[in-house]
């Protein structure tokens, strides 16, 4: 199955060494490389504000209403589709390449887009009784469903901690979406070098603006790898089965993809 384990824990590029820098396409970064215009297409690809919206978009009242919480999810889903085909580079893939993508990072992408939402912390909690009431199992599926779900709430409690701002998020998905380790991948290379570029905006923009913080740069690539510990069948289980059922997430977000944004 796509976004499985095993591949969601792939490993991360190694971050480019100081000076000049090849891509894996033959293009040329160097210490004198603005790539802001970049990070500025990436934030501005954004279908909607994401910082903070969970508290504004679910009311105190509403927060532990099953169906308002579904609609978010929904929501940030689709705004991670219509983000990557907006962004630099991945419009000008093949639509096969497009939705091999988007089938290995969907999970981790909306796993960003919900950190970045701010929801209260008592959604995911309220979610995994909610599930396990409707759906239940033995004793050891349960034990690791929540102790998954556990782990996907401290993952959302460290975003919130490091305070990551929106030109990080950008930039953090933009690493996460161009994996030329997908599988189906035809154009591994140019996606690569997407990869390798996005990565060295990150670094850029950390070491302009946190120039205080001379480790942030690793923390928020060890965040990405702590992310994709968290098995996208969970996040599947908590957020979409009340919504799409038995419909499988990959044939969800191929319509989102090929339906051009008509939010349908």
């Amino acid at each position: 199955m796509f976004g499985s384990h095993s591949l969601r824990n792939r490993m991360l590029p190694a971050p480019p060494p100081q000076g000049q820098f090849t891509l894996a396409n033959g293009e040329i970064l160097n210490s004198q490389t603005n790539l802001s215009g970049y990070i500025s297409l990436l934030i501005h690809a954004e279908p909607y504000p994401l910082s903070g919206s969970g508290s504004q978009d679910v009311q105190p009242n509403d927060v532990l209403i099953l169906e308002n919480i579904c609609e978010q999810a929904a929501r940030v889903l689709f705004g991670a589709v219509e983000w990557a085909r907006k962004i630099p580079f991945f419009p000008d893939l093949e639509v096969n390449d497009q939705v091999a993508l988007l089938h290995l990072t969907w999970c981790d992408l909306f796993m960003l887009n919900w950190a970045q939402c701010s929801m209260p912390a008592q959604v995911l909690p309220f979610l995994a009784a909610t599930s396990l009431h409707t759906s239940p199992g033995s004793s050891d599926q349960v034990a690791v469903f929540t102790e998954n779900v556990q782990m996907l709430q401290d993952q959302m409690e460290k975003f919130k901690a490091l305070h990551v701002d929106p030109a990080e998020y950008s930039c953090l998905k933009a690493i996460i979406l161009f994996a030329p380790d997908a599988p189906g991948l035809s154009d591994t290379v140019n996606v690569e070098s997407w990869q390798e570029k996005s990565q060295c905006a990150l670094e850029q923009y950390v070491r302009r603006q946190y120039s205080n913080q001379p480790m942030r740069f690793g923390k928020l690539l060890l965040r990405l790898t702590s992310l994709r510990a968290v098995p996208s069948s969970v996040v599947e289980q908590l957020f979409f089965v009340h919504l799409v059922g038995k419909t499988p997430i990959k044939i969800l977000i191929r319509d989102i993809l090929l339906s051009g944004g008509s939010g349908n």
